[in-house]
């Protein structure tokens, strides 16, 4: 039987870790930090619940299923399942998320050096987009390419960001925002979910999945092992960077006092600590995290549209880095727009397919249970996003203030109480008749 040697199991890890850790990983929680003040570490007690917690039990959800997220929703129908698959792997593919790379470490790394002109991100966009289409087209060695040589670079890079926080601390810490006074924890909790990791994790399951099988391991309990230790791996090396990234916000306020968001903490740091090194440094960093996602992204929406349509991987990588590019030349602003209500729709019913997936044993059939749960998570995770967009005034009264609905969960109380009810149910119907014959 196939094993997979010590290294390569650091090596899964390392990738994990990461395909995980985006720009926008690190340009959120500096600016939690800075506003948090004192209350600093509750803050980021609840984020790191979210922020790491939801996608390492994502991860572990997929890899005892195989990988798939189709698997993980088969219960609700082919059609609904695949429905809300495609849905996930675009919105966090080549719609939204794989351009926002390009735009984001373009605007936070490379526009500071040359200026916010479109033939500028253009130019930066081509030649980010070829780097990712050459290492997307060898999925087989992202293991070789990811987890040995750009994942280490990149941890060095966010180690010596994350050594630097620690010993060469830019001032005291400041005053907190009255919402980090009054509820430190939930604050850091509801920003944590917000990073929505989780949908990364769903998309990225098959990769790690297919990397455990490129060297030759076939046993599931072997790939499911492995894809735990993976996961653990990277939500370890998540919770190191986040504690740092917290800390550097921390100990901003004298340089950065009232920063409006995370990359503007992490240029006046860089900035002061490495002084005219430091944009060169933030660039290479950011260029380099939000590569490696995006190789990540691409393999796995390749990977999965493979299945589905009658097109060969490759060229739905060709496709998909194409399309990405189109889109990330749309800018920043206009990607972040329009993603948020599609992201925020889609959410709720993603976390609710990979929480119930651990409790499949406990009642009679899975389908009256996460068919009616996830309705309701998406029916109020669209009540959610509609409160995003122009159309957040013709919403009635009711809907515009569900409880926690000012925290983005207005779907959390309708779905915890629509799970009791087909629970109730669940019992009262007993067995399924195809299971008792």
């Amino acid at each position: 039987m196939k094993v997979l040697k010590g290294q390569d199991i650091l090596a899964l890890g390392f990738m994990t870790f990461a395909l995980f850790v985006g720009a926008g990983n690190i340009i959120f929680p500096p600016i939690v930090g800075l506003q948090s003040g004192p209350h600093v570490w509750m803050a980021a007690l609840g984020f790191l619940i979210t922020a790491v917690g939801l996608p390492v039990i994502t991860v572990i959800a997929l890899a005892k299923v195989g990988g798939g997220m189709d698997a993980l929703s088969s219960p609700i129908g082919k059609v609904a399942g695949g429905l809300l698959a495609a849905v996930c792997y675009l919105s966090v593919g080549p719609l939204f998320a794989t351009p926002r790379t390009a735009t984001v470490s373009f605007e936070v790394g490379v526009a500071p050096l040359t200026g916010e002109s479109p033939l500028a991100l253009f130019i930066y966009s081509l030649v980010y987009f070829l780097v990712v289409l050459a290492v997307s087209m060898y999925p087989g060695k992202l293991l070789d390419t990811v987890g040995r040589f750009l994942a280490p670079l990149k941890i060095i890079a966010l180690a010596a960001l994350g050594i630097a926080a620690f010993m060469l601390p830019a001032g005291g810490i400041g005053e907190a925002q009255p919402a980090y006074v009054a509820a430190p924890f939930s604050q850091g909790f509801i920003n944590g979910y917000l990073t929505m990791d989780t949908l990364g994790a769903l998309v990225f399951g098959i990769v790690i999945v297919n990397a455990i099988r490129s060297r030759g391991v076939e046993s599931p309990q072997l790939i499911t092992r492995y894809a735990i230790i993976a996961g653990l791996i990277a939500g370890v090396g998540l919770a190191l960077v986040y504690i740092s990234l917290f800390r550097l916000g921390a100990g901003s306020h004298e340089i950065a006092a009232g920063a409006s968001n995370g990359a503007a903490v992490l240029h006046a740091y860089v900035q002061h600590t490495f002084g005219s090194l430091g944009s060169g440094f933030l660039a290479v960093l950011i260029a380099l995290a939000c590569l490696v996602t995006a190789v990540g992204l691409t393999c796995a929406c390749a990977e999965y549209f493979s299945q589905v349509l009658p097109l060969s991987y490759r060229t739905l990588v060709v496709i998909l880095a194409a399309f990405s590019l189109l889109i990330s030349n749309l800018g920043l602003t206009k990607l972040i727009l329009f993603s948020i209500p599609v992201l925020t729709a889609i959410y709720p019913p993603c976390i609710v397919v990979v929480g119930l997936s651990f409790c499949k044993d406990l009642w009679n059939s899975q389908v009256r249970i996460l068919a009616p749960v996830m309705l309701v998570s998406l029916l109020f995770g669209m009540i959610d996003a509609i409160k995003g967009t122009v159309l957040a005034s013709k919403l009635p009264d009711v809907l515009a203030h569900l409880p926690l609905s000012e925290q983005g969960l207005a779907w959390l109380v309708p779905s915890v109480v629509t799970l009791g009810v087909a629970v109730l149910c669940d019992r009262m119907l007993g067995k399924p008749r195809e299971a008792l014959a």
